[in-house]
């Protein structure tokens, strides 16, 4: 009976025990259920379907291959919200990340007359030793700031052509700072002069490869103008300017708005510089130009604080009378007024006068009257040393009745007719006229101050001067692709020609090269290629270097005629490009030949930027894009 009791209570605290192990069990997988469930969910929820989840009794296990190291942060974050984040069990993997995009490579080049510096980041491939010493040749001295990275990455498309550009920009500029990639070069850069700013903008834009974007701001300092000069004529052509010289920006729109209310048309150049003679100059000119314009006609001429107005021939007396008083009372004290009233000349008898014409050939004939055989050797010495001493001819008779400042006339005349192209210079007792063409902007301002500062300022004179651009030697320079079918018409006309079997010039063509030599002397700084054809007699390593030994010849004869040919190299393509069957002596005669050909750099295929992408993108999920004008922002300086 007794062992009955304990038999009952033994199994009553087993099945107890059972149910209890069945109950937790349960329990167990009911919360891994739930926990497993909400976990997913949420991280359905927010896009994070490559996640994958399983519970483990109280932990959640998180599993698969995250896009990064953000997403599976994220899905860290959204699980320890559901359940405790002591739970969370991260057993993720990140996806491998894809092969890290090459850097921006880049060079800023600062360059202090013979210091230089070099910042930036090159790729690795990049000789560096040649590149140092090629860096060092444009400095007398071997002060250079090396503080160039590398990184081993392929070289970008146009590194190269963009990096020998900026080199090339920086050997021109000495006080200069050059940035570089590899599609652009920008320059910034100090002048010694306004000149040689044009001249070298003009220079470095032609030899910019094609797609290579460039900027350029190059600053110069102000000219130093002696004597500061201005000359205003008002007669029946018209309003215009021979000469006009402002101290500031303020001074050149007051001068050029009294011009315009005087009668100027059009554009007017005003030249800012230093070496005014008062703050006041501004106020004189405009209200001399004023004047002028009161007497209908006329021309007032400033050198420094001495005006002369001239009035135009008719003018009153009482009118003339009035416009100059009021004029003296309002000039400030610093400048010193002569005003001339012409008298009507009688056109039966006229002036003795000098006349030097000079031809677009550069000839120059002398006529007219000079005082005595001394002011003939003179004049003819002067002409000689400005123009050349096979291109002057002198027809002058001599006239001793001749005012005493005739060799003055006649000397200043010949110097003012120098500034032009092809023109003429006639000088008489009462003034002096002075017309032509010229290649020079500055020509008329230059000629008005010369003669103001030969003659004084109570000269009377007429500058009748055109500026032309094919007479400019710069902006009149033929582009390359005219340079290129210049020399090839020149060489279908007469090819040529070598010694048999070598690379010497056959005496027969020196004719030929000295025509494209005069040629490429017009065409200013040229990247071109000149290359050396063969036929396919003889071995082809042979007809190889004959080719370019021939290539080279032509190139050391261009050198040799004093042709720039820092941007020319020679290359020889032996018999691989035949233009002609080689089974005929007419074909093998064709395909031996020299060809110039400019190096044309390969178009750049303009990849998207990154914002132009993200626009792109949001248009496309029905965002509004930005229009092109608004995403421009500030005009850019750049140029192609």
């Amino acid at each position: 009976m007794r062992v009955s009791s304990l038999l009952i209570l033994l199994a009553t605290f087993t099945v107890a025990a059972i149910l209890s192990l069945v109950s937790a069990q349960f329990a167990v997988k009911l919360v891994e259920e739930t926990s497993e469930y909400s976990v997913r969910k949420a991280l359905d929820e927010n896009e994070l379907t490559w996640a994958e989840v399983y519970a483990d009794g109280l932990q959640v296990v998180l599993t698969g291959t995250a896009p990064s190291e953000a997403q599976r942060f994220l899905a860290i974050s959204t699980s320890g919200k559901i359940v405790d984040a002591a739970r969370v069990i991260d057993d993720m993997q990140i996806k491998a990340l894809a092969d890290l995009a090459p850097p921006r490579f880049s060079i800023e080049v600062l360059r202090n007359e013979n210091d230089i510096s070099l910042i930036g980041l090159i790729p690795a491939q990049t000789d560096r030793e040649a590149f140092l010493e090629r860096v060092g040749d444009l400095s007398d001295s071997s002060n250079i700031a090396d503080l160039l990275e590398s990184a081993d990455y392929s070289v970008p498309e146009r590194w190269e052509e963009a990096v020998e550009f900026g080199l090339d920009a920086l050997e021109a500029l000495p006080r200069s700072k050059v940035s570089i990639d590899a599609n652009r070069v920008a320059v910034t850069a100090m002048a010694d002069s306004e000149t040689q700013k044009k001249d070298v903008e003009a220079k470095l834009a032609r030899r910019a490869p094609k797609g290579l974007k460039v900027t350029f701001d190059i600053s110069s300092p102000r000219p130093v103008i002696t004597p500061f000069a201005l000359r205003f004529i008002q007669d029946e052509n018209g309003s215009h300017f021979d000469s006009c010289s402002a101290d500031t920006e303020i001074a050149r729109a007051r001068i050029l708005t009294a011009a315009a209310t005087a009668g100027l048309e059009g554009k007017s150049e005003c030249k800012i510089g230093l070496g005014v003679p008062t703050p006041s100059w501004a106020d004189a000119a405009s209200k001399a130009i004023a004047a002028v314009n009161a007497l209908k006609g006329g021309s007032v001429t400033f050198a420094d604080a001495d005006i002369t107005l001239v009035a135009a021939e008719g003018t009153q007396q009482r009118e003339f009378d009035r416009v100059i008083g009021e004029l003296e009372h309002a000039l400030p004290e610093v400048f010193t007024l002569h005003a001339v009233l012409p008298v009507v000349s009688d056109l039966g008898e006229g002036p003795p006068e000098f006349v030097a014409t000079l031809s677009p050939e550069g000839l120059v004939q002398m006529r007219g009257r000079l005082n005595d055989d001394v002011l003939s050797t003179t004049a003819m010495s002067f002409a000689t040393a400005r123009f050349g001493s096979t291109s002057v001819h002198n027809s002058a008779r001599t006239d001793e009745t001749l005012p005493a400042d005739w060799p003055l006339r006649v000397l200043s005349s010949l110097e003012a007719l120098s500034h032009l192209s092809n023109g003429s210079a006639t000088a008489t007792s009462e003034s002096i006229e002075i017309s032509g063409n010229t290649g020079d902007k500055e020509a008329k301002e230059k000629i008005a101050a010369l003669l103001s500062e030969k003659l004084g300022n109570k000269a009377r004179y007429t500058i009748n001067v055109t500026y032309l651009k094919k007479l400019d030697p710069i902006a009149g320079l033929p582009t390359p692709e005219e340079c290129e079918a210049q020399v090839a018409e020149v060489l279908a006309q007469n090819k040529i020609t070598f010694e048999p079997g070598s690379g010497t010039i056959a005496a027969g063509a020196q004719g030929t090269l000295d025509s494209i030599a005069a040629i490429l002397k017009k065409c200013g700084d040229l990247r071109m290629e000149i290359a050396g054809h063969t036929d396919s007699q003889g071995r082809e390593e042979m007809n190889q270097n004959l080719s370019k030994e021939r290539a080279q010849a032509v190139l050391n004869g261009l050198r040799d005629r004093r042709v720039l040919t820092m941007g020319f190299k020679a290359v020889g393509h032996g018999e691989a490009q035949p233009i002609e069957s080689n089974d005929t002596e007419e074909g093998r005669e064709a395909n031996r030949r020299i060809e110039f050909k400019l190096v044309r750099p390969e178009p750049v295929k303009e990849e998207p930027t990154t914002l132009e992408s993200t626009e792109q993108d949001s248009a496309e999920q029905g965002g509004e894009a930005q229009t092109e004008e608004d995403a421009e922002g500030a005009p850019s300086e750049e140029t192609d």
